[in-house]
C-alpha cells in the first residue's frame, strides 16, 4: 500500500450512514480497495506502454465502476 492509498481510505458506511465497526470488515474493505488500485494502475501502465492514451484509458475505467451494481442490494 502507497502513501498515497493510506490517505485516500475512506471511513466505510452502513446503508444507514453509521459507520462499519467490525474491523475485520474494515480490513477486507481496505484490501480490495488496495488490491484494485494496484490492478487499475497495472492496466494504466500496460496501456500506456502499448501506445495508448493514459487518459482515455482512466476514462475507460470510470465507465466500468459507474456501470457496476451491487447484486445483494437493498431495494428501497
Amino acid at each position: 500500500m502507497n502513501a498515497e492509498t493510506r490517505k485516500t481510505l475512506p471511513v466505510w458506511r452502513q446503508s444507514d450512514g453509521k459507520p462499519v465497526s467490525c474491523l475485520e470488515k474494515i480490513k477486507v474493505l481496505n484490501q480490495n480497495i488496495q488490491e484494485i488500485e494496484a490492478l487499475c494502475a497495472d492496466a494504466l501502465e500496460d496501456g500506456v506502454l502499448m501506445g495508448c492514451d493514459a487518459e482515455q484509458i482512466k476514462a475507460a475505467l470510470h465507465e466500468l465502476v459507474d456501470r457496476l451494481a451491487a447484486q445483494h442490494a437493498k431495494k428501497v
